[in-house]
């Protein structure tokens, strides 16, 4: 970025500011402090305030620290989403539903986008498989909304960040690497099998630790530091030894203390909601600046066309192949097909493409990034109305 740090202090005290003092308000509308992050981004990028180099190092710290945040935290809710009564829809919509949509995004986009390479369209196709239902939080907070639907759309957001980033670890080294694919897979595979073992041995230690700490233990304010500080170390020693991936660490790590653990999560979530506030603004921030700085060259109509089959075709039709054998109404069906909203994971792995060698990496970002913003206001603008419908066919008399 070429902000001096001054100048970078004020910015952020200011987004932070405005994105506190609006989140009473914009909690009544269909906007989000994700939408106003941004359009903030790409305001001060327009108007020349901050310019965001793709690549930059600064850029790869923020993305790698949000990824480190969002992954840990998802880990840690893992097996407390397992316990759920209702797991079989989302096991479906993660083993069935997201590859088929992965692979769908896939063929859509090297057919639409005849420039990117096989493992480029897997790629993006990747980058947009997990969903994310902070947009649609009326859908998932609602409880006139049957507990099948609302825990399946948390479960499988809630997981699908993690299983989607070997994904996108593989089509990205396929796409920037010379090597054969069984190579890199093998290659891969290793380090993700180092980075779980690392995060595991982490996470028991940190565990075993904290029952036997001198004096009367961990302070209440400081149990959520210590949880994020096992994974700032899991991800920390991962990447250092060169052979284990860090993120892997992270996310495999959040699910073992939690069982290790069990009341580490509680903790952990309370002090997570304000330090992943503070880097959604952030984060969101640089996506907005991301996205003028790299701006569209291509052919409007593809990119129209490619946005459009992703959250009208791809997700609809893959859910509903998943779904063909459980037992749950049609309309069900058909709300948690078009709920798959594109989100917080899906910019953080566009950004994280962004900062890789790719040669088309602006491509895959550029197509990705505007995905990902009609997603945010389509689902943000139906997710009350949505919820409407599915109760007028239920019967629900709503209380007003």
């Amino acid at each position: 970025m070429d902000v001096e740090f001054t100048e970078a202090l004020l910015i952020v005290g200011a987004l932070l500011l405005a994105a506190a003092a609006l989140s009473g308000w914009l909690r009544g509308t269909v906007l989000s402090i994700s939408v106003l992050s941004v359009s903030a981004g790409a305001a001060l990028a327009w108007i020349g305030v901050i310019d965001v180099t793709p690549g930059a190092k600064s850029v790869i710290v923020v993305v790698e620290l949000a990824l480190v945040l969002t992954l840990f935290a998802d880990g840690l809710v893992v097996e407390r989403e397992l316990l759920q009564s209702h797991w079989t829809p989302a096991a479906l919509a993660l083993v069935v539903a997201m590859p088929i949509t992965l692979g769908l995004l896939a063929l859509a986009a090297k057919g639409l986008f005849p420039s990117l390479s096989w493992p480029e369209a897997f790629l993006l196709g990747a980058v947009l498989s997990p969903t994310d239902p902070v947009v649609t939080s009326a859908v998932v907070t609602a409880e006139r909304i049957p507990a099948t639907i609302r825990q399946t759309l948390n479960l499988e957001s809630g997981l699908n960040d993690g299983l989607a980033l070997p994904f996108v670890l593989f089509f990205l080294a396929l796409a920037t690497e010379a090597d054969s694919p069984g190579i890199e897979a093998a290659r891969l595979a290793g380090e993700a099998l180092a980075g779980a073992a690392i995060g595991i041995a982490i996470a028991l230690v940190g565990g075993w630790l904290l029952s036997r700490l001198p004096g009367a233990g961990i302070e209440h304010k400081y149990e959520g530091v210590y949880a994020l500080a096992l994974a700032l170390v899991a991800f920390g020693i991962a990447e250092q030894t060169g052979l284990a991936n860090g993120l892997i660490a992270v996310f495999v790590g959040g699910i073992a203390l939690a069982v290790a653990r069990h009341e580490i999560p509680d903790d952990f979530l309370e002090f997570n909601e304000s330090l992943s506030a503070l880097f959604q603004v952030v984060t969101f921030t640089v996506f907005g600046a991301l996205i003028v700085a790299t701006g569209w060259n291509g052919s409007t109509v593809r990119l129209i066309a490619f946005i459009a089959f992703a959250l009208l075709v791809a997700r609809p039709i893959a859910v509903l192949i998943s779904f063909s054998r459980v037992r749950e109404p049609l309309s069900h069906k058909l709300f948690m097909a078009w709920f798959g909203p594109k989100g917080v994971a899906s910019m953080l792995f566009a950004l994280f493409v962004l900062a890789s060698t790719d040669r088309n990496r602006t491509l895959v970002f550029d197509a990705a990034s505007f995905t990902v913003l009609v997603s945010i206001i389509a689902h943000g603008l139906t997710d009350t109305v949505g919820a409407n419908w599915l109760v007028r066919r239920l019967g629900v008399v709503t209380p007003r």
